[in-house]
Parts: structure tokens; sequence; C-alpha cells
């Protein structure tokens, strides 16, 4: 059965999508740490990121990278937390979050409700960045 991020990838869940290329999909995380988290995910659907074969991991983390330079122009912070848990969807991804301390990464804390209109314009800021 496809993970939820297959399923945003395949348009059957909507989502605020920043960029896509052939192999990879940047939208933002819904149940944010911060304004501005972001989701980076490869297209083929890969449960650890060091199962990903060597290409795919390459264009992955280049794929990021833009990502999060766009990310960090669009929203006031010191630096782009990265992190790579992956143990609640079964599909590799990168959190890019904005912080300005190591505790804005903590993700034990209470995610921040955001409006759709607040994550739209999120994304097309982020977007603008690019």
């Amino acid at each position: 059965m496809a993970t939820i991020f297959t399923k945003i990838i395949n348009g059957e869940i909507p989502c605020h999508k920043i960029a896509e290329n052939e192999s990879c999909f940047a939208f933002l995380d819904i149940n944010p740490l911060a304004i501005g988290h972001t989701l980076v995910v490869p297209k083929a659907e890969v449960d650890y990121i060091f199962a990903l074969n060597d290409d795919t991991l390459k264009e992955l983390t280049l794929f990021a990278k833009s990502i999060a330079l766009a990310v960090e122009k669009a929203v006031p912070c010191q630096r782009i937390g990265v992190a790579v848990i992956g143990l609640e969807v079964p599909h590799t991804h990168i959190h890019l979050v904005p912080i300005n301390n190591v505790s804005d990464i903590n993700f034990a804390r209470p995610k921040l409700k955001l409006t759709n209109e607040e994550l739209a314009e999120t994304a097309a800021a982020i977007r603008a960045c690019l």
C-alpha cells in the first residue's frame, strides 16, 4: 500500500508543494515545528534513507540543499536545521526546519497550528526564493 507521501506526490492528497523534479518532491509539513518547516522526499518509496541507492541519495541531498536555501531566504531564521528520523512514515524524508536555537528542532515540542491560508502564503514565499 502506498505511503501518505506517495499519495501526496501522486496528487491523491493535497499539499502545499514547494518544488519537484524527476526524482524528488518538497512540500510543507502540515504539523510544523516552525513556519516554513518543509519535508523533502524521494519519489521512490524507500523506507530508510541509507537504503536509497547512491544516485538517489545524492539527488535528494542536493535537492534538499536548494530547498533549504530558499526556506532560509523566505523565513526569518539563523539557519535551517536538518533532521532525518524516519520512524513515523515508512518513506524516506528530510525535515528542513527554520531554527534560531537547538530547541527549535525538538520534535517533542508542540506543533504549530497554521491555517491553510498561512501555509499557502508560506509555500508561495519559499517558491519565490527558488
